[in-house]
């Protein structure tokens, strides 16, 4: 009995010292960190830069008479064009700019029908400005204010039974201002979608020539105009990120 508890006791000494050896060939065991999370991307957006775009809309002509007597149309008129610019972020929430605009106008002819028989007609063609604009921004958004110079390209004809008449204005209401206001939305880097209200006022003329038209006074020119346009920024990437 003494002999067996003897050899048992012998085994699992043996066994010990052999696990322990074991355990130490084995080294230690590596340390893992938990996994490292993607820093958050925050944009922020960034109007500082130059812009080329277009836009669609519709011009309306304000109130076109000879002192009581109404030019015969001026409806609403599609328009399309173009424009470039440049916009500067001096402050975190304003942003100031200059743009050039550029916009055809579809079908016009103001005619006035005097009862002498002379017929007056404006076919206005184009209106351009260049603006200056100032706005606030919201990262994304912008609303803004402009105004500055209107351009008026007119082509003007006085006719009696079909043969030109030659005539003269007191002002060739080619050039005036414009005033307007807008909102822009950056939606994807470098590219923003803008709409924008603008008046055009081209000015008071009266006929200083046929003496005929004279006593009928000055009339005015005026357009309303709405547009939907879209810009391409050459910013840097139209928004920087912000790692946290």
């Amino acid at each position: 009995m003494k002999t067996l508890l003897l050899a048992t006791a012998s085994l699992a000494a043996i066994a010990a010292v052999s696990a322990s050896a074991h355990a130490a060939d084995l080294g230690a065991r590596p340390y893992s960190q938990a996994p490292a999370y993607a820093p958050y991307a925050a944009p922020i957006y960034n109007w500082t830069g130059f812009y080329i775009g277009g836009h669609l809309g519709g011009a309306f002509a304000g109130s076109n008479a000879f002192n009581g007597l109404v030019l015969s149309d001026y409806s609403a008129r599609l328009m399309g064009g173009v424009q470039a610019g440049a916009d500067w972020q001096f402050h975190p929430n304003v942003v100031v700019g200059v743009e050039g605009q550029y916009s055809w106008l579809g079908n016009n002819a103001l005619n006035a029908i005097f009862p002498t028989g002379l017929v007056y007609n404006n076919n206005q063609r184009a209106i351009a400005s260049i603006t200056g604009r100032i706005g606030y921004t919201w990262g994304p958004g912008l609303v803004y204010v402009n105004g500055g110079y209107a351009y008026s390209d007119n082509r003007e004809t006085l006719t009696l039974g079909g043969v030109n008449v030659p005539f003269l204005l007191s002002d060739n209401h080619t050039n005036g201002y414009t005033v307007g206001a807008g909102l822009e939305y950056m939606f994807a880097p470098n590219w923003s979608a803008k709409a924008e209200y603008q008046y055009y006022n081209f000015g008071d003329a009266r006929f200083l020539a046929p003496a005929a038209l004279v006593p009928f006074g000055s009339f005015h020119n005026d357009e309303h105009t709405i547009k939907a346009g879209i810009n391409y920024r050459f910013n840097l990437g139209g928004q920087a990120v912000a790692r946290y």
